[in-house]
């Protein structure tokens, strides 16, 4: 956490690149909201982590505008958009591509697969083999792929949404632990009200059709202006006393810090990982920039807690009889580490 406390700190933000930053979050919030209806939480999830240069994993039931909602961030900053639906027999090669033998050169060439563009929505990611699941492990690992023994980068920005049915069924695999900690949040979607059901049938009878439509040119985002986000928000200040609250928070789940929870142990297995602090501190740069501040504020950290660490802690068998959720344990945490 020393190198991320001492980076915040090369250089302050100007009211010019301040104001520039509000309004380009202004101009994603409006376009997705046009084309999104409620789900506000996703969102914001979805915006703050392009800013912070991470990767979401959504769990919902089918229906509820997964892949609309990967359109259209896409869509808005002018993003190559990749759509997999992963199913048992899908093979690495089928993701990052492979390579072909051309007879009229008598060369092997290079195809590349669809994880390569700037945004990859992995759809029924727990329904991909282990195999599979390995290969996009290196992609969101590392940003690049190996396709014959070649490194090919994969294009900036790159940010997998993945999604997952929360109804077991018949051909899941579990992601493993060391994949689930590669995400930076977890939001889960809930149905829309009734109201908002209503409009999502008003908006497509506006529209005339079901797909989203696509953005103006001329209110488009392009690639640099994520460029000046994600380099804008890595020197949104964050101070000591932030950096000892992530940690607090995250060491909490782990039943350690200054403020342990009695009983814990009997309910978690594995607490969060340190990616879950630098995860918090990111996400709180990303947030605070977002809402025009140059500095991360304790509500910043508290805003995501639930999305960055519920997917992070894992739960004993008494706990998952006992039906005691994950988002329990974090209510818990929040409420006995002190804010500063």
């Amino acid at each position: 956490m020393d190198a991320l406390s001492t980076e915040s700190q090369r250089s302050s933000l100007s009211a010019t690149d301040i104001s520039r930053a509000k309004d380009l979050t202004a101009s994603l919030r409006q376009r997705f909201s046009a084309e999104v209806v409620g789900q506000k939480m996703l969102r914001e999830s979805l915006i703050t982590t392009l800013i912070a240069g991470g990767h979401v994993l959504i769990e919902s039931v089918p229906g509820l505008a997964k892949t609309t909602a990967a359109q259209t961030l896409a869509q808005s900053v002018s993003g190559t958009f990749k759509r997999v639906q992963c199913t048992p027999d899908l093979m690495p090669s089928d993701l990052v591509g492979t390579q072909v033998f051309d007879f009229a050169t008598q060369k092997l060439v290079t195809q590349i697969g669809p994880i390569h563009a700037n945004f990859v929505l992995l759809d029924e990611i727990n329904r991909s083999s282990a195999k599979t699941q390995s290969a996009m492990l290196e992609a969101m690992a590392e940003g690049a792929t190996t396709i014959g023994g070649e490194r090919i980068p994969l294009p900036k920005p790159f940010m997998v949404i993945a999604t997952q049915n929360p109804i077991e069924e018949e051909g899941t695999y579990n992601l493993p632990e060391a994949q689930m900690d590669r995400f930076f949040m977890k939001t889960v979607m809930s149905y829309p009200s009734e109201e908002e059901e209503q409009d999502i049938l008003r908006l497509i009878a506006q529209r005339g059709t079901d797909t989203p439509n696509p953005t103006p040119p001329s209110e488009k985002l392009d690639i640099n202006d994520i460029d000046f986000l994600r380099t804008a928000a890595r020197r949104v200040h964050v101070s000591e006393q932030i950096v000892k609250y992530a940690v607090d928070l995250v060491s909490t789940t782990r039943g350690l810090g200054p403020h342990p929870i009695k009983g814990l142990a009997q309910l978690v297995r594995l607490g969060a990982s340190p990616r879950a602090s630098i995860a918090l501190v990111r996400i709180g740069q990303a947030f605070a920039l977002m809402n025009g501040r140059d500095y991360v504020i304790p509500e910043d950290l508290k805003m995501f807690a639930h999305e960055i660490l519920r997917h992070r802690i894992l739960l004993t068998f008494e706990a998952l009889a006992d039906n005691v959720t994950s988002d329990e344990i974090v209510d818990n945490v929040l409420e006995v580490v002190p804010a500063p």
